[in-house]
């Protein structure tokens, strides 16, 4: 399954001010809404669509046919 990009607006001056505290306590806000959205994701998706959709992704990831190793040319093998 393919990801989607969030896009919002918040005051840019209260953006500062967050990521200047998040800094001081090494904390992330990508990795802090990353597990927000992720628990409003749990708490109101039913557990059997979460199941599904998980065994789904996984069947994907698994499906996927692994990307080929490149082959160097050969004149650049002998070249060595």
């Amino acid at each position: 399954m393919k990801n989607t990009t969030l896009t919002m607006s918040f005051n840019t001056e209260r953006l500062d001010a967050l990521t200047y505290h998040m800094e001081k306590k090494e904390a992330d806000l990508q990795e802090e809404l990353k597990d927000y959205l992720q628990k409003l994701y749990e708490k109101y998706v039913p557990q059997a669509t979460r199941e599904y959709l998980d065994d789904r992704i996984s069947r994907e990831e698994n499906a996927r046919p692994s990307r080929p190793v490149r082959q160097r040319p050969a004149a650049a093998q002998a070249a060595e």
